[in-house]
């Protein structure tokens, strides 16, 4: 499969104006405008060929929707070491948050013990999108039986002005506040997180449905 021409094949020019809108840090003209679902379905075709490991390795690309594929390739890949070889190439070239968020790597619901240990390596990156991706795997696996209550300070103790990490982070504690709700309202009354961070956490809760209207109004009187 040739994936860059199965991209073109499907351009939509609307959905390209509005993508750009939703990514401010991608250059328009990288855009081809595809959809999700027809990235996703490139992505899942090419795998079960079995002929990605050129595309997979041929970085940096020249659009955003490569990428987009890039994504969901790493992602339907069952090996947990190969995965992480590939991540780790692809990570550094990520520049927006959509692309960031597509991964979601199949084989690391089964391997957390080796996860954790990659995700404390990439909260040490300097690249930001990688930063915010660590952050998003210990929201996404680390908050049910899993959790640790260290993993608060995990993303707590990032330092960052990026507002693509923050914003993760406020994410992160927000889901937080829904499933470890006891210990994490103590990380937030100590007020350890730099003010727009713990704010965002308190708004993104406020917000929520999993919240109740009682920690709604108790987590009211704690923003600053």
């Amino acid at each position: 499969m040739n994936i860059k021409k199965e991209l073109l094949n499907n351009r939509d020019l609307k959905l390209k104006d509005f993508t750009a809108n939703l990514n401010p840090t991608v250059d328009p003209k990288t855009i081809i405008g595809v959809r999700m679902p027809i990235c996703k379905y490139i992505a899942k075709a090419a795998f079960k060929e079995g002929k990605y490991d050129k595309f997979l390795s041929d970085l940096p690309h020249k659009y955003f929707d490569e990428y987009c594929v890039h994504g969901y390739l790493i992602s339907e890949i069952k090996d947990y070491c190969v995965t992480i070889n590939y991540l780790n190439k692809f990570l550094p070239y990520i520049n927006n948050w959509q692309v960031c968020d597509i991964l979601k790597p199949k084989p690391f619901i089964k391997n957390k013990d080796k996860l954790i240990k990659d995700i404390k390596r990439w909260l040490k990156s300097k690249d930001t999108f990688t930063v915010r991706f660590a952050v998003s795997m210990l929201m996404t696996y680390y908050l049910d039986d899993d959790f640790d209550p260290s993993h608060l300070d995990l993303v707590g103790k990032v330092k960052s002005k990026e507002y693509y990490i923050n914003m993760m982070r406020a994410w992160y504690f927000a889901t937080a506040l829904a499933k470890q709700r006891d210990i994490t309202v103590k990380y937030i009354e100590a007020k350890k997180l730099d003010d727009f961070t713990h704010n965002k956490a308190i708004q993104k809760a406020i917000e929520s449905n999993r919240i109740s209207d009682k920690d709604k109004k108790y987590l009211k009187t704690l923003k600053v």
